[in-house]
This record gives structure tokens, sequence and C-alpha cells, in this order.
């Protein structure tokens, strides 16, 4: 039975690829207008899994629903009402913004296209570009184009697969105002992303790594999950490393310029193995919250890689 109230709702979800495992067994749920972070390694299974759940793949084994229809039976009516926006560009270089998006719209029947078409170049900025060549667009700007092509047809739902890899931080910023704006009209978002200040801006994230969901949670709740305890240290690092980055009560140890994170599990441990090092001079030292980088790369090599 579909759980209640769940826009995507999957169990047991199991993918193969000739001998390779690529998604293992995955739960996961996504609630009704919110930003769900999937963050996860090269590799590990996240584009597999958004299509299993958006009905371009089929599961070896497992169920689920998506927006209420069955992610098998139902996956042709889930297309109908997904909004996808894969890796890479997707549209024709050689038709202009408004060409493309008038295409899609006959792709879909839409009887209203034009306005359609309009509406979408408005809200996406795009107005002012919509004669020129999208092969002619850089990153940020093709972008915005996909992303307008997804809200077309009104979905309900967006599965956006790394859509920000290889745009500039401003690009970023600004699709991440669009996406939150969508989601406080109640548009449900799933996104994969590799970046952390994205990770920071979902409401929910899960981590996968070789095929499995290792963690789920708002980024505070997983932080406290980590049970980390984390030591900034900054100013002569070098000598610290060989000393410390093998030490038992050190968990992980990761370098930021001039300054080092020590993240370890049992804080007294911890707290003793630094100890010697915290008077010298050249060296400051602060207790900080644990980053969710270091959550993410713990687990990771905490986790068995499924291609080995």
């Amino acid at each position: 039975m579909q759980s209640e109230g769940w826009i995507i709702d999957v169990e047991g979800l199991n993918k193969r690829f000739g001998d390779k495992l690529v998604v293992d067994n995955l739960n996961m749920q996504v609630r009704p207008g919110e930003i769900y972070g999937f963050l996860g390694p090269n590799g590990s299974g996240k584009t597999t899994s958004i299509r299993m759940m958006c009905g371009l793949l089929t599961p070896d084994s497992g169920s689920g629903h998506t927006l209420g229809y069955d992610i098998v039976s139902q996956a042709s009516e889930i297309k109908r009402h997904v909004g996808y926006m894969t890796q890479r560009f997707g549209l024709y270089d050689d038709l202009s913004l408004r060409e493309n998006l008038d295409f899609i719209a006959r792709i879909y029947g839409m009887p209203d296209r034009r306005q359609r078409v309009q509406q979408a170049l408005e809200r996406l900025g795009l107005q002012g570009r919509q004669n020129q060549l999208a092969g002619t667009l850089s990153g940020g700007w093709k972008q915005r184009l996909a992303l307008a092509a997804c809200m077309l047809h009104n979905p309900r739902l967006l599965l956006l697969d790394e859509p920000t890899a290889g745009v500039d931080p401003k690009a970023r910023r600004d699709f991440w105002d669009e996406i939150h704006q969508l989601a406080a009209e109640g548009m449900t978002v799933l996104v994969s992303t590799h970046y952390m200040d994205e990770a920071e801006r979902c409401h929910r994230l899960g981590y996968i790594a070789y095929g499995k969901l290792l963690a789920n949670g708002t980024p505070q709740e997983l932080i406290r999950q980590s049970q980390f305890s984390t030591w900034l240290v900054e100013g002569n690092v070098d000598s610290l490393l060989p000393v410390l980055q093998y030490h038992p009560a050190v968990t992980l140890i990761t370098r930021f310029g001039s300054s080092l994170h020590l993240n370890g599990l049992d804080a007294a441990q911890l707290a003793s193995a630094i100890e010697p090092f915290r008077q010298q001079p050249d060296l400051h030292w602060q207790l900080i919250s644990p980053q969710l980088e270091d959550v993410f790369i713990h687990l990771m090599q905490q986790s068995q890689d499924n291609f080995r």
C-alpha cells in the first residue's frame, strides 16, 4: 500500500546492469512541497534511482509510487506529471529558445502552447533572448532554458539531475532562488547535487554511496546523527598532519587551506589526542559544529564499493 501524503514513496528498489548491483534495496520518501537533496559520489546510483522513480527505468525488484502512480504499472502516467531535467543539455542547439519551447509544447499536445511558452519565457527571464539560438547560450542560460522546458506542462514534481554542474556561482545562486520560489508555491523538487552549499539549501537530504542509501534527514539531523566532535585548528598545521591523521581517536581529518578539521566519534578521546598541541603558540584551536562535507566523506569511507 502507498503511504499517505508522500509525493515519492519507494521501497526495496534494486537495479542491476550485468553483474553490477547499481541500486541496492533503496527505501525513500519525499514530502509534498519540499526540496529533497540527493547526494553521492559519481557512480553511486543517483541517476538510476531517479529514472526508476519517474518511470523511465523499470526496477528489477521493489515497489513504489510517485504522485500516487505505481512506478511499474503506471509509468506513462508519471511521465505526464513530472518535469525531468537531465545532467546534459538536451535541447536543440540550432533552434531558438522560443522554437525549442514551442517544439516541446507541440510534443505534449498543449492547446494553449503559445501562452504556455510565453509564460515560461517570462518566468525564467528569457524573453529578451527568445530569438537567440540555444547553442550560443552560456551554461547558466542553458540551465534556465532547460528548467523552462521542464515547467511547460505544469508538472507537480521536478526531478533535477545535477542541474548546476559546470555553471558559475552566480548562475547557481539564481537557479536555487528560483527552485525555492517554486517550492514555496507548492512544487516538490528532488535534486541531485555534488555541492555542499546546495545540500544545505535543501529541506531534507539523502546520501547514497555505491547503491545504498546511507543517511536520510534534514542537514541538522544528519550532523547530529554523525555523533562527530569537531575541532578547527588554524595556523602552522603542516606538522600536525603526520602525527594526528592516523591517531585512533581521529576519525577524519580534512585540510582547508591553512586550517584543519579534526573529527572524532568520542569527544573525550579526541580532546585527549589534541591536548599536547593545544599550548603551541602557532596554533589556534576551536571546538566547532561538524560540517556536512565531513559527515558525507565519513559515510563514503565507511561504505563498500559495489564495482570492486
